[in-house]
């Protein structure tokens, strides 16, 4: 049915499945029963196979509540679950490498469906915040439920919060755009909507970018070095951004100022409602859901760099960021694990991001691989050997 060009404007212009049908008409399948089986077999019933995967998103807040409204030893499940289980599972899959093709691309990028489910997560996230911190303040908890309590609201923070207000924050869209910072607000990581889309993805795989990893290094001193690195990046950028406008640095206009205020109005907020105890178990959440960023950081362009020309560093390409199409990771993420196409072009939405052929490609999914990098060594015995194996071949070679 692609061959069919002059009805392909019918498929570009809709997010429609009913339109999508009605085009089987236009074609005349009505009289070809057999051809009408194919077209629902190879297009209808795929899509909506691909417009029902990402519901699986939902499995991390759902196991995020039960850990928290049951409580006891089940307070962490979520931690058991998303970097036990998942990731177990993960060794024994290898995902597909499948696109979409220019048509489906065309209905998926505008179906508002996916739109809402990363839409979402923003009252759910606040849902399961409210949650926590009312449970946690409950003087008659033991500790180590407090604790249980605590990484689990911390990986919703990292998982839900940061993941997503990644995905909002490179819309187009005002209210997208606060609906990001409100999701980074739960970790108290504002500065990473100025600091991500500014500055990590003009320098990404450089020695410039505080946010991309270097070979030999380790994960525990990458956390400080990014962490406080693009703290002072996003400022750098702010005055830049309001030097060019002329406007003072001290001001409203200064979305660093900002967001500083707004992140110690909730700091306090929590402390004046719930207490100091529960205040200091948010800042260990939110301290857990940005390192949680942190590691899928050092992960995505770990070792990877790009080649300088002159002054200037050559453009992104797909061998710049680590991939992986295993399946779990990359639903739970929303497509996070398809990273080279996101660097590529850094617009495209989850629900298109591809696959490259030339891509590195990493021995299991994003959650097992954030557990290797907790161990430095075993980390570089793994990863220095794919560094080195794909380097060796024709398309590693174009690497800096």
């Amino acid at each position: 049915f692609q061959g069919e060009r002059r009805y392909t404007r019918n498929y570009l212009r809709t997010s429609n499945f009913r339109l999508l049908y009605a085009s089987v008409y236009k074609l005349k399948v009505k009289k070809h029963k057999l051809r009408k089986i194919v077209f629902y077999a190879t297009k209808l019933i795929p899509m909506l196979t691909h417009r029902l995967k990402f519901f699986v998103a939902y499995m991390v807040p759902l196991v995020v509540f039960l850990s928290i409204a049951l409580g006891g030893y089940y307070s962490f499940f979520a931690l058991i679950f998303l970097f036990g289980v998942l990731p177990f599972l993960e060794l024994f899959s290898s995902g597909t490498t499948e696109n979409l093709d220019a048509i489906e691309e065309a209905i998926v990028k505008d179906d508002r469906l996916y739109d809402f489910i990363v839409y979402s997560i923003v009252p759910i996230q606040y849902a399961i915040m409210i949650y926590f911190l009312y449970s946690v303040s409950d003087p008659n908890l033991p500790t180590y439920v407090k604790i249980g309590m605590t990484t689990a609201f911390g990986l919703s923070c990292g998982i839900l919060g940061i993941n997503v207000a990644h995905e909002l924050g490179h819309r187009s869209t005002k209210h997208e755009q606060l609906m990001s910072k409100m999701l980074l607000l739960t970790s108290l990581y504002m500065h990473f909507f100025i600091e991500h889309n500014r500055g990590h993805h003009k320098h990404v795989s450089t020695d410039e970018d505080p946010a991309s990893s270097r070979r030999g290094e380790w994960v525990y001193a990458f956390w400080f070095r990014s962490t406080i690195g693009g703290w002072f990046s996003a400022w750098h950028l702010e005055a830049e951004r309001l030097n060019k406008r002329n406007l003072p640095l001290i001001s409203w206009h200064n979305e660093m100022l900002v967001f500083q205020f707004i992140q110690l109005a909730l700091v306090i907020g929590i402390y004046w409602i719930f207490g100091l105890e529960t205040m200091l178990l948010f800042l260990v959440s939110a301290t857990i859901g940005f390192l949680l960023l942190e590691t899928v950081n050092y992960i995505e362009h770990y070792g990877l760099r790009r080649k300088k020309k002159g002054e200037f560093y050559e453009r992104t390409l797909p061998i710049h960021s680590w991939n992986s199409n295993h399946p779990i990771g990359r639903l739970v993420l929303f497509e996070l694990t398809r990273h080279s196409d996101h660097h590529y072009i850094a617009n495209r939405k989850y629900q298109v991001l591809r696959h490259f052929e030339e891509s590195p490609q990493m021995p299991t999914g994003y959650p097992g691989m954030m557990i290797l990098s907790l161990f430095p060594p075993l980390w570089f015995w793994v990863m220095h050997k794919h560094i080195d194996k794909y380097r060796a071949s024709t398309m590693g070679e174009a690497l800096g």
